[in-house]
């Protein structure tokens, strides 16, 4: 099959073969956005196209805010991996998977350029506005993969998109001293905590990690409170969690 643009937006097409159908009924409803951990953007679109590597995304963006397509939205990409979100476990069939071009925590990590980031905001409007994507379910790879995935991190600018309409987005608490309180010890708040990720969305049952509910807590600071991303709870984290549930379009109607 011949891959075509399925966005204006596309500068090239590098088609990959890793791709399949998606699951029987399931269409994208979701956007996941992730880093490439590598050196250059040709470097992961070589990776992303190799058979061999078993990955493949929707697009990939450079640095310099060229889009590349590689698999068309209809088909199913290989970019999440195991993953959950919302009672979902396969991601790749209601996804579609955003491959930003960044080096990574284990390579010096950079920020995101803006140009980058004017083409991640365009790109994602096109696809919400074509899918229907609720701004709640434009999510980073560590959203739906805690503990295995922290891309993009805490230096994407969620923030930024969120100015940009998309996503969704809450101001998170200021890192000022009652904020900044650790509630780690505090058996009700930290409950209190989980409780409210999983009505966001995120997975939080796990019984083989020992630092799983850090785990949590810096999976959900690296989205929306990147300025404390080392996984202690404490006031600040709780209020914005508790905002960032009380904002959701269930809740408001309700």
């Amino acid at each position: 099959m011949i891959l075509k643009p399925d966005s204006t937006l596309v500068h090239t097409l590098h088609p990959s073969p890793n791709i399949e159908d998606r699951r029987e009924g399931c269409r994208p409803n979701m956007i996941v956005l992730h880093y490439t951990g590598m050196s250059s953007a040709d470097k992961a679109i070589g990776w992303l196209a190799n058979p061999e590597s078993k990955v493949s995304c929707h697009y990939v963006i450079d640095e310099e805010g060229r889009i590349t397509q590689m698999v068309e939205e209809a088909r199913r990409a290989w970019h999440a991996g195991a993953s959950y979100w919302a009672g979902e476990t396969d991601i790749n069939s209601v996804s579609v998977g955003i491959e930003i071009q960044n080096p990574g925590h284990e390579h010096g990590y950079p920020d995101f350029p803006p140009a980058q980031m004017e083409a991640v905001a365009g790109l994602c409007r096109d696809i919400a506005r074509r899918h229907r994507v609720a701004p709640e379910r434009v999510l980073a790879h560590s959203d739906v993969a805690p503990g295995r995935k922290i891309d993009p991190g805490e230096k994407f600018r969620w923030s930024w998109l969120a100015r940009h309409d998309v996503g969704h987005w809450v101001p998170p608490a200021k890192l000022d001293e009652r904020s900044a309180t650790i509630l780690d010890d505090d058996a009700a708040a930290m409950e209190e905590a989980l409780n409210l990720m999983r009505a966001y969305g995120y997975g939080i049952e796990n019984s083989e990690r020992a630092d799983w509910t850090k785990v949590l807590i810096r999976t959900l600071q690296l989205h929306f409170r990147p300025a404390r991303s080392d996984g202690r709870l404490d006031i600040g984290t709780l209020d914005t969690l508790h905002r960032l549930v009380d904002a959701l379009p269930s809740r408001a109607t309700s």
